[in-house]
């Protein structure tokens, strides 16, 4: 199919991928348990709208600039890390009397959906991953490749989102339980930006 093998192991490793916690995940758990399962969905569709990017890069080769420029991985990696210790920076100033909220303050969809979006470009690593992880299951001769990025990327989105919707239902439950305690909304508020911060500066100071 399009010069594709070994889908089912593709479906499976990519399904292993969207179910390790990372950057995008705890923007949707953020967002979840704040505002609910609408933002928390609208979160998850964000970051896959990201990925139809990174898809889209790796097919046309775009990303493989990033891989050989040193300056451009430089420049795209310092803006995602810039705007990590923005959100956590947002996360950790949030006024604990103000409501129950454990994320940035209540946001309107449209935002939400752009911040999740956002938050998966800017992160130079998933470039990378797309071009890394998805031509070892194209063959060689496919006479198509472009094609067969697109066909990958677009199983890989699926699938990723679905999980993502899944953590974002979770996230909801999790922020009507810490609803009736404001003290541990307010602890949960800091963790989240804490390490969102902590991601942000680790991605700034790797060297890939």
């Amino acid at each position: 199919m399009a010069g594709i093998h070994d889908v089912w192991l593709f479906v499976i490793s990519g399904l292993l991928l969207n179910m390790t916690p990372g950057v995008d995940t705890l923007y949707i758990v953020g967002r979840g348990t704040a505002q609910g399962w609408r933002a928390g969905a609208v979160a998850a569709l964000g970051i896959g709208a990201g990925c139809i990017v990174h898809t889209l890069a790796a097919a046309l080769g775009l990303s493989a600039i990033l891989a050989t420029s040193a300056t451009a991985f430089m420049v795209v990696k310092w803006i995602g890390a810039a705007y990590l210790v923005y959100l956590g920076a947002t996360l950790l100033l949030t006024r604990a009397g103000a409501s129950a909220t454990v994320a940035p303050p209540p946001a309107t969809l449209s935002r939400v959906f752009a911040q999740g979006f956002l938050t998966n470009v800017l992160n130079p690593k998933v470039a990378l991953f797309f071009l890394a992880f998805l031509p070892q299951f194209i063959d060689a001769d496919a006479p198509q490749k472009a094609l067969a990025f697109l066909v990958l990327g677009t199983i890989f989105i699926v699938n990723g989102t679905l999980w993502n919707l899944l953590v974002a239902w979770s996230a909801s439950g999790l922020g009507r339980r810490l609803a009736a305690g404001r003290g541990a909304a307010t602890w949960f508020n800091r963790a989240l930006g804490g390490l969102f911060i902590a991601l942000g500066v680790r991605l700034a100071l790797s060297e890939r």
